[in-house]
């Protein structure tokens, strides 16, 4: 091995969920070797004299070219989506490998690392989708690939195509138990999103605004409060995904009072977007398909409850849940190339690269400090899903993932400027404080003064997950 640096960091002003300092950074062999002051000079110098370096982003959700039913396709494969994420900040994602019903969860997962493999810019995990736990799921597929360092799975309370029923719940819930697994749990209530959908389209209300009314906070907070349940009586931890707003919050911040392990993650669009983004009262056009996502977007009281959970400790997690529609397309939110009723719209927003921006606004607005910005979006990732300490932190024996942040930088998001493959941005034109100038990855500079690099397609590496670890 060699003893010269490949790469020193000069005068950076480190950051990280517990601590700031200033020093050198030293790199070697793709991990940070050495921090100190007065470092030998390395292969390449950077010097961030008035920059904030903080560890590389953890999208712990997000879907990148997810297997879909014929006539959809998501926009964004392996390539273009972790591009877009490392122009953001992120350095490793977490996309989803998805079981279909009928189908093996072990073929999905090889499915999913043929699209991954060869494409990825960023290094990336898997969590697991399974949505269908039939007995040999239960007894040795599962357990067998949470020994292969798949430590996580999402399960559903909705959608007709993905959701479990309660007695499947509890069964997967006590796999994750004995076998040291997280389950991520989209909670809405089904049968109930269901038959306000088919008095809504019965009386002709089909318009994207209408997505709303069909997902009201209730259904949410019921079934949030279900799956509270349910790990209460198995004994399990939790995480809720996607939390929209207050009653929600009122139902996990109830549990945790409890002293139950009962984990949370919100997302950008539920502190940026709202119900009106989907279509104002009487307006029926289909620009608000854009916004189309499960949970909806709410009202601003309910964006300043997320805000004051975020700030309060509610929140283990700040994702995107990228998913990645075209609307101009008969692929994407446009089906068969044309408008469709808000039941049949895809369902998701992107925002893997304007994830970290969006967030670090509010750190310039004073509604979270910057270690709590480092918590949300990179150390607690890292830590649930079982990728710390190589991920998640600045410090010797980790992986030098680190970006040089200008807090001072106002950006106007635009489309036009983004690395995605997805045709909009639901935040176009707004106008965010902190911006990450440069992006490392496992020491290579991927992202320069703003500008993506070019690094070859494939570079990035899967990561087995360890154990989730919950403090």
């Amino acid at each position: 091995m060699s003893t010269e640096l490949d790469l020193v960091i000069r005068n950076a002003d480190v950051v990280t969920a517990s601590d700031r300092f200033s020093c050198d950074i030293g790199v070697r062999d793709g991990r940070i070797a050495v921090l100190g002051h007065g470092l030998p000079r390395g292969a390449r110098e950077m010097d961030a004299s008035g920059l904030l370096a903080l560890p590389g982003g953890v999208d712990g959700h997000c879907h990148l070219d997810q297997p879909m039913p014929d006539g959809m396709r998501m926009a964004d494969d392996f390539f273009t989506g972790t591009r877009a994420a490392i122009c953001g900040g992120t350095t490793t994602v977490i996309p989803f490998a998805a079981q279909e019903k009928g189908g093996s969860l072990k073929a999905a997962v090889a499915d999913y690392h043929r699209r991954a493999e060869g494409r990825a810019v960023a290094d990336y995990g898997f969590h697991l989708i399974v949505a269908d736990p039939t007995p040999d799921v239960l007894k040795h597929e599962l357990p067998e690939l949470i020994r292969q360092g798949y430590t996580s799975f999402k399960v559903y309370m909705t959608y007709d195509d993905l959701k479990l029923s309660d007695r499947e719940m509890l069964d997967v819930l006590d796999v994750a138990k004995q076998n040291n697994a997280l389950v991520m749990v989209h909670a809405e209530n089904a049968d109930c999103i269901s038959w306000l959908t088919e008095k809504l389209v019965g009386e002709g209300r089909i318009s994207p605004r209408f997505h709303g009314l069909s997902r009201p906070a209730a259904v949410e907070r019921e079934a949030t409060h279900r799956a509270i349940t349910f790990a209460e009586l198995v004994d399990v931890p939790i995480l809720i995904v996607h939390v929209s707003g207050k009653e929600a919050i009122e139902q996990i911040r109830w549990a945790q009072s409890r002293g139950l392990q009962i984990l949370a993650e919100t997302c950008p669009q539920y502190l940026y977007l709202t119900a009106e983004d989907m279509g104002l009262q009487g307006d029926d056009g289909y620009e608000g398909a854009k916004c189309v996502c499960s949970p909806p977007p709410r009202d601003p009281e309910n964006q300043a409850a997320v805000w004051r959970a975020l700030a309060g400790g509610v929140f283990s997690v700040f994702s995107s849940d990228h998913a990645p529609f075209n609307y101009d397309d008969p692929e994407g939110k446009k089906l068969g190339g044309q408008a469709q009723p808000f039941d049949h719209i895809p369902n998701g927003v992107p925002g893997i690269e304007t994830r970290l921006p969006l967030l670090f606004d509010g750190v310039a607005r004073g509604k979270l400090s910057l270690h709590q910005f480092v918590e949300l979006t990179s150390y607690r990732p890292a830590r649930l899903y079982g990728l710390y300490p190589r991920k998640g932190t600045i410090a010797v024996g980790a992986d030098a993932d680190i970006t040089l942040w200008d807090p001072e930088r106002r950006v106007r998001i635009t489309n036009d400027a983004l690395h995605h493959a997805v045709d909009y941005t639901p935040y176009e034109g707004i106008e965010v404080t902190g911006w990450p100038v440069h992006c490392f990855s496992r020491g290579e500079m991927l992202v320069e003064n703003g500008k993506y690099r070019e690094p070859a397609p494939g570079r990035g590496q899967f990561l087995p997950a360890g154990a989730p670890s919950l403090v």
